[in-house]
This record gives C-alpha cells, structure tokens and sequence, in this order.
C-alpha cells in the first residue's frame, strides 16, 4: 500500500485529512510520537500503521516541506557528503535509460523511479559506503549483487559501494534490468 493509499483510508474513516490531524495535534500540543499514537488509536480508533503515517506527517513536517534537493542534501550531510558525487553520476546515467526516469528523495533514501514506480533505491549508509539496492524479483544473487534480506523490503538486492570505481559498467547493468522490469 503507498503512503497516499494509507492518508486516503484515513480520510475515508475518520473525514479528517493529514491537515486536519496536523492542525490539532499542534492545538493540543502533541509533538511526541507516543503522545501522538495514543490520541490517534483512542479519538479516531486507527490502527498502528495509519497512526504511524499520520505521525510521520506530524514529527516530521519540515522534511515534507522541503524541495527535493534539499531533502537529497539532507541525506548526504556530514561524513556521507563524500558520496554525493557519486550519486550524481547514478542519477545521471539512468536518465539514459529513458525519457520516464526520475528520482525522489526521501528521508532515509532516494528512490529511482520509472513511471513513478521504484525500480532501485541509493542510500549513502556512512561515510565509508553507499548502498543501491535493485528491485529484481527472481533473480540469483552472486558476488557483490547480495540478497537485500531485512536491510530493505522495498527492493530484492543490494550492492555495497564502498569506493566509487565500484560505480561500474556491471551496476549499471542491474540497474538498467531492474529499471526494464518496472
């Protein structure tokens, strides 16, 4: 389910919107998750998933404002500023995989995108690497293309950079796979 499917079944159920819930929590002064959690479950009977996107909305408001370059900035901040060069060169060659490529930034990670479905994801993990990882369902894992088991459920595999030259010829071609396969 995609985080608007989550906001439109609120909606549907208590005739609130994320607005709404953004307006009064900050009238009774909610800013705390469990706080948060506790009024949403009891005053609008929603579950812990739905509570959870409304609360996401809540406590994390400035990133939801901000732009998407400041939201990709954010992510390579401190001592994973080091990779964003090489995000941008991802970023830029799978342009090359067509006119229907974009990227989206979120808080922990970028999504690579065709036709608004994620095909991959980039996410600068530390100063010493940077993981991609690639929706390929039924496709073996072998060598440095590893299973993504319980890094993140959104993609099947993952590849650990740790020194830009593994930005190669041989990621690409997963990634473009991947990007066919969306």
């Amino acid at each position: 389910m995609s985080f608007q499917a989550y906001l439109d079944n609120i909606k549907a159920k208590t005739g609130k919107s994320a607005d709404d819930f953004r307006l009064m929590a900050a009238e009774k002064g909610l800013t705390k998750t469990p706080d948060i959690m506790a009024w949403l479950k009891s005053d609008f009977g929603l579950g812990h998933g739905h509570a959870m996107a409304i609360v996401h909305l809540i406590v994390h408001d400035e990133h939801r404002k901000a732009g998407p370059d400041e939201k990709a900035a954010a992510l390579f901040a401190g001592n994973k500023a080091v990779w964003r060069k090489s995000y941008d060169e991802i970023a830029e060659k799978i342009t090359t995989f067509g006119p229907d490529t974009a990227t989206s930034a979120g808080q922990t990670y970028i999504n690579l995108l065709r036709k608004g479905k994620k095909f991959a994801i980039v996410q600068p993990s530390s100063g010493d690497r940077l993981d991609v990882g690639i929706k390929l369902k039924g496709v073996a894992a072998e060598g440095r293309f590893e299973e993504a088991g319980n890094w993140n459920a959104m993609v099947t595999h993952r590849v650990r950079i740790s020194d830009p030259e593994q930005i190669d010829a041989e990621l690409f071609d997963w990634l473009k796979s991947a990007y066919s396969a969306a």
